[in-house]
């Protein structure tokens, strides 16, 4: 059906695999008939499913900017992604792809938020893909009665993930994309994903390039413990859902579910949903595998919005991740302070540039966020296609880094590359940008 944007077409809510609670998802191969690809499929169950009043729902910054006004429905049967490509692109055409892997802390969002629909992607000639995985309660939990079923546990929201790649990779080519030129990209916890992807040796050969978004590419942003780590707290939530097997735990409602995760959480002080070292898909903690070179040798682009990260750290950081790269990688810094209210660079501020997508919000955006956001999607595209964002345009010249120096560009104003301020000096601009009537 046409997308959002003119010009280009949206296949929605396209099945890529099935699983049952607390099983590794299986993919789907192929279906009979014609597919009804016209309506977004199913959120996984996350805390705001169960919120009664729309009351509530105010006084949460993210729903009033990226959920106000939409539908969402959320199910355990939420294996879903979405296609957007050329409104005339077709089998053969060898476009290269965009697959985005959303953030919400791996308990909350979706694939089809109002930043993230309608991608302009494929006006510049790369198909977008986003994807669904299971959340919270439903996407990590580890528990040893687990491990004896499958041999291992845990990190089935992100085996979602690997198999949404893996089904781009074999089926991308019928939506007119190439195969063997796929970058993935995600935001948040959807960067610290990327950032498991790049080091898992499951994921080797999938895709070609990774951009990794206030979450991911730095080094010891993300670590992992052994999967053992977390039976205490799950073996607890068990407790409060009154269970003694895992088939009662498995059989319980999503609402009773979540209520016994909050629960857990209050008196454990430690939400309990994040990626373990579960011996398959991640094989040991970020920083010890970038120590022993095990991420995959491909480009990279990675940065951070300004209210998420201060330049000396986010260099400092980078270096390290840098230190350890084969290929050119690529560092920017966002600080374009979004007009209207909460008009600073915050966590997120950047979905709508990077995607295009600025129409899709209330904001005041000005003729410079949208200059800004056309570089942002020329940059992005432009890596997608070839690992060099500086191909194929008059773009501001992005110098890569390297393992000898880390060179940032600032996505603000103007594109520029950054020197290396002190601390001090950062901390008062910080400070200065969040003044009172500024």
């Amino acid at each position: 059906m046409p997308g959002r944007v003119e010009g280009t077409a949206a296949f929605k809510g396209i099945r890529y695999a099935t699983a049952n609670r607390w099983e590794y998802p299986v993919p789907v191969t192929h279906w009979d008939g014609v597919y009804d690809a016209t309506a977004y499929g199913h959120c996984s169950w996350q805390p705001r499913a169960f919120y009664n009043e729309e009351e509530n729902l105010k006084k949460i910054f993210y729903y009033n900017e990226f959920r106000k006004g939409e539908t969402y429905t959320y199910s355990e049967d939420c294996l879903f992604l979405n296609i957007f490509t050329p409104a005339d692109a077709k089998e053969g055409d060898k476009l290269p792809v965009l697959i985005y892997i959303h953030g919400g802390g791996f308990t909350g969002g979706c694939g089809h938020e109002k930043h993230f629909d309608g991608p302009v992607w494929p006006l510049h000639g790369v198909i977008g893909v986003t994807v669904n995985y299971r959340l919270g309660p439903m996407g990590f939990v580890c528990l040893p009665e687990l491990k004896e079923e499958a041999g291992f546990t845990g990190n089935y929201g992100l085996f979602d993930q690997l198999t949404a790649i893996q089904w781009v990779k074999s089926n991308i080519a019928a939506f007119g994309g190439d195969p063997d030129c796929i970058a993935i990209m995600g935001q948040s916890a959807g960067g610290m994903s990327v950032q498991q992807h790049v080091l898992s040796p499951l994921s080797r050969g999938l895709f070609h390039r990774a951009v990794m978004c206030s979450g991911g590419g730095v080094n010891k942003i993300l670590s992992s413990a052994p999967a053992e780590k977390n039976y205490a707290f799950w073996q607890k939530c068990m407790e409060y859902a009154g269970c003694k097997t895992l088939a009662q735990f498995r059989a319980i409602s999503p609402e009773k579910l979540f209520d016994a995760w909050n629960q857990t959480k209050k008196e454990l002080h430690n939400p309990g949903c994040f990626p373990c070292i579960d011996g398959r898909l991640v094989v040991g903690s970020g920083a010890e595998l970038l120590k022993e070179n095990k991420q995959h040798p491909i480009p990279y682009m990675a940065g951070s919005t300004s209210e998420d990260m201060m330049p000396p750290i986010l260099q400092s950081m980078a270096r390290k991740w840098n230190a350890a790269q084969q290929k050119p990688s690529y560092t920017w810094y966002f600080n374009r302070r979004l007009p209207g209210d909460d008009n600073g660079a915050w966590h997120s501020a950047d979905l709508w540039y990077w995607f295009g997508t600025l129409d899709n919000g209330w904001r005041p955006f000005e003729q410079k966020d949208r200059e800004l956001s056309e570089q942002m999607v020329k940059y992005l595209c432009n890596f997608v296609r070839c690992g060099n964002p500086n191909k194929g345009g008059d773009l501001p010249t992005w110098i890569a880094s390297d393992k000898r120096q880390t060179r940032v560009l600032i996505l603000g104003e103007k594109p520029t590359h950054m020197a290396r301020p002190s601390l001090l000096k950062m901390i008062k601009t910080m400070l200065t940008n969040k003044a009172v009537g500024e």
